[in-house]
């Protein structure tokens, strides 16, 4: 471990993470944006694939917001738990309003909001244990 350590000395891992955020402060625009379209765009019937099986929509959800949180920690890795969780939660339960007001073959559902909030969780964990490896 001491031999790591001496290769990768903690200035260097901060400039990488400075680095890391400044990507993603511009990933993270664009993803949201992309995410909201996907969000609430009409519902389409879906076709049978092989890979579809009952349910494969609250992974989606899950995949997705874990992506979502990971994304918003890694170019805001100073914001506090409490301001994060309040601004995603907020955005999942938004989104699933509007799914059920625009009338476009969407509905709210409990079951998307609980995938959303372990996605989001998860999101920020998995940067947090990311961000505290020590090389």
């Amino acid at each position: 471990m001491q031999k790591w350590q001496n290769f990768f000395p903690q200035s260097n891992t901060r400039n990488l993470l400075d680095k890391i955020s400044k990507i993603f402060i511009k990933i993270l625009p664009i993803y949201w944006a992309f995410l909201t379209f996907m969000l609430l765009r009409p519902g389409v019937e879906n076709m049978e694939y092989p890979f579809m099986f009952n349910g494969i929509d609250k992974v989606l959800h899950l995949s997705i917001f874990t992506m979502l949180g990971f994304c918003f920690m890694a170019a805001l890795p100073k914001i506090k738990f409490s301001y994060y969780i309040q601004i995603m939660l907020i955005y999942s339960i938004l989104t699933e309003i509007l799914q059920d007001e625009m009338k476009l073959g969407r509905s709210l559902e409990g079951l998307d909001l609980v995938a959303d909030t372990a996605g989001i969780l998860i999101g920020y964990f998995l940067f947090r244990k990311i961000r505290n490896l020590k090389f």
